[in-house]
Order: C-alpha cells, then sequence, then structure tokens
C-alpha cells in the first residue's frame, strides 16, 4: 500500500515566503492587511470544513440543494444595497468570484435587457484605460466594441463617445469608477448628456468599480456609487481588493427589473431558476462577507478608507520632496510616477505602464491598508537610492 504524505516543510517555505513578500507588495490592487485567523479556527472547529457547501441557483429563491449560505449571502447585499443607492425592494445581487465575474454578468445582462427593447444588437462603449477584463469578456460574448480615447488622468474623453456614439443601436455602456493604473473616474453626469442629445434605441448603463467602489460608498464621495444619483443597472465591485479578503470575491448588485429580462433556465431539480452565469458558486465567501461586515461595520470600513486615501496624499508629498514626476488624481488612492529601475519593480512587485504624454515608462502604488507610513517612506528611500544608481541591500522589516 502506497503511503502519502505531505510535505510540511516545502508548504511552510512557501508561507514564510508569501509572509515576507506581502509587506512590499504595493504595485496591485491586493490589500495584504488581511485577518480571517479567527474565522478560519470556528470554520474548522465547527465542522464546516468537512462539508461541501454550494451556493447554486438564485440566492433569493429557495433552493432544493439544502447545504448552502444563500441566507448569508442575501443579507450581504442588503447590506451594501442602499451604500450604491438601490432600494431594498429592487435590489438584487450575488456574491461573485472577483471583478472580472461582476462584469461578465453586468455585460450579460445588459445585452438581455438590451435585447428586450430592441432587435437591433448593441454596441458596448468604454474606455481604453478601463480594465482588461472587459475586453476579453466583450470577445466571449461575442459583442461588438468600441474603445473611447482617455484623457491624460485616465477618464473617457466625452466628446470622442459622442463621436462613436451610434444611436441607431442600442448601447451598452461601461462605466469605470477608478481605472486599472491612474485611477480614473468616467463623469457620469457628462455621459448621460451625450445619451440625452443623441438618444440611443435602448441604454444599458454597467458600472465596473473594482476597487473604488469598496472604499467610496464609505466617504464624502459616496454619490459617484450611488444609482439614486446615477441612473446605472448594475455595478461590480471587488472584496479581494478595499475590503481584504485572501482570495478572489466581489459583489454583484443590479434591480429585479433587470432580472426579469433574463433568461431563467428554470432547472427543476433545483426547484428555482438560475439566472446566474455561473450554476455552482462558492458558499464560502459569502460567509467570509457575512462575518467581516459585523467584525468591522460601517464605521470601521470608514475608518480604513479614510486611512488609504491619506497616506496615498502621504506618498504623493513625499514624491514631490524628492522632484519624482509623479501624479494622483481626486479621490484616488492611486499614485502613478516614473518607472524606477528594475530591482525597485521586483522588490516593491510594481506594475508597469506607458502614456508617452507622461514622459513614457510609467509605474504605480495602490495604498492599501498595509502599506502605512514607514512602509512609504522606505520606498521612498528606495526610489532616491535607485536614482542615485545605487540599491537597497537590507532586508524590509
Amino acid at each position: 500500500m502506497t503511503n502519502h504524505s505531505v510535505d510540511i516543510n516545502r508548504l511552510n517555505a512557501f508561507a514564510e515566503k508569501m509572509v515576507k513578500e506581502k509587506k512590499t507588495a504595493v504595485g496591485f490592487p491586493c490589500n495584504q492587511n488581511v485577518k480571517f485567523a479567527d474565522f478560519y479556527h470556528w470554520y474548522a472547529v465547527s465542522g464546516l470544513a468537512d462539508v461541501a457547501l454550494n451556493n447554486m441557483g438564485d440566492p433569493r429563491k429557495p433552493s432544493l440543494y439544502s447545504l448552502n449560505t444563500h441566507e448569508f449571502e442575501n443579507e450581504v447585499i442588503d447590506f451594501f444595497a442602499p451604500l450604491y443607492g438601490f432600494s431594498h425592494a429592487e435590489a438584487w445581487g450575488i456574491v461573485t468570484n472577483g471583478g472580472t465575474d461582476g462584469n461578465n454578468h453586468g455585460i450579460y445582462f445588459g445585452v438581455h435587457v438590451l435585447s428586450s427593447r430592441s432587435q437591433l444588437k448593441p454596441i458596448l462603449y468604454v474606455s481604453e484605460e478601463a480594465h482588461y477584463s472587459v475586453m476579453r469578456l466583450c470577445d466571449l460574448q461575442g459583442l461588438e466594441m468600441r474603445q473611447i480615447p482617455a484623457n491624460v488622468k485616465g477618464e473617457i474623453e466625452v466628446q470622442a463617445f459622442e463621436q462613436a456614439l451610434d444611436p441607431t443601436r442600442p448601447a451598452l455602456i461601461v462605466i469605470a469608477v477608478g481605472t486599472t493604473f491612474k485611477g480614473g473616474i468616467d463623469n457620469q453626469d457628462a455621459i448621460d448628456e451625450v445619451l440625452a442629445r443623441k438618444r440611443p434605441v435602448a441604454v444599458y448603463r454597467h458600472v465596473d468599480a473594482a476597487l473604488f467602489g469598496g472604499y467610496l460608498p464609505f466617504t464624502e464621495h459616496a454619490h459617484l456609487v450611488d444609482r439614486s444619483l446615477h441612473n446605472f443597472d448594475s455595478i461590480a465591485v471587488s472584496g479581494h481588493k478595499f475590503f481584504g479578503f485572501d482570495e478572489p470575491l466581489g459583489l454583484f448588485l443590479t434591480t429585479n427589473e433587470v432580472l426579469a429580462t433574463q433568461n431563467p433556465f428554470r432547472v427543476s431539480y433545483l426547484n428555482a431558476s438560475v439566472p446566474t452565469i455561473t450554476c455552482s458558486r462558492s458558499a464560502l465567501a459569502p460567509l467570509k462577507f457575512w462575518w467581516q461586515i459585523h467584525k468591522t461595520g460601517v464605521e470601521g470600513y470608514q475608518r480604513q478608507a479614510e486611512l488609504i486615501l491619506k497616506n496615498a496624499l502621504y506618498l504623493k508629498q513625499r514624491l514631490d520632496e524628492i522632484n519624482y514626476p509623479a501624479w494622483k488624481n481626486d479621490i484616488s488612492n492611486t499614485v502613478y510616477f516614473r518607472r524606477p529601475g528594475e530591482w525597485v519593480m521586483r522588490k516593491w512587485c510594481l506594475a508597469p505602464y506607458e502614456d508617452d504624454r507622461l514622459g513614457g515608462k510609467l509605474a504605480h502604488d495602490i495604498v492599501m491598508r498595509h502599506e502605512g507610513m514607514h512602509t512609504i517612506d522606505h520606498f521612498v528611500d528606495d526610489l532616491i537610492l535607485d536614482r542615485k544608481g545605487e540599491s537597497d541591500t537590507e532586508p524590509f522589516q
């Protein structure tokens, strides 16, 4: 009989490496201030770690597969719905497996809404600096897409959008609230003014607010993701960014009116319709989101949002002090700057980008909760060393 065993030494070495490197991972929007040890302890001792949970089907409807966390998923959606301007009566949503999953649902649902209003195929409009998932999803869903130029701050050029807009075809508009590299926010009021003038045969607005949608509801700028003020139809938000989950997950919210236009694909053995693209869905993700909401609360999220914006401003000020070319948009936790040497890029896990309008090669730092002033100071010290042609040989503490 074969004796199977797990190489614990290898796993421990890997874990030690990850725990060490998370301290200087500042170039991607993953919040490394993850606090789920207590959850996983409860998860193990409760016995749930040995149960196959599955959130298949519509969480708002009873499922014959009772081993699910639909009740917790619905409470998560009910917590966030009013924060994004949805009334409890109209809101429908799911906990997704990430921002791309949310965008996929937004685009898919949008196509069905527009198909219910016109027999013509829609055109999807999106900024060229929006998240690459939109381009991939257009290809996946076989949609015609028109990428709209963005200004130097990463915001959609409204005049270019107006020129590209075909009013004889339905318009599916993906609005970026926090673009991937620069943190640009598309001007929803200006977009609406264009739509009012050109009057397409049908319109669906989906908001991709992967990162900014996490913290904006807890700031004085909450109006930017408020459906009652901006007439969007759906919104996608990531959970592994601002909220600090240990794996990709997120939120997708829309209305029951939008849901009613979808093909329900009624499945008898689930005793319900399955409007979601993915059939089996994580039951653990809603449970973790519910846990965090009750551990943190609105006031806790407000403090966290204030902290990352304060520290992003501090980073920009430090870069200005050393005359390092850098930029930061308003209401953004993203600071982008001239690209440093390769050793800095590797050490700090920085993401590369290019924009000739800003001098060519760039990188950015997305300030999350694990990046405090001490970390920022050390990062700036490395930029100073790099500019002198030196490199840092001391490990980051």
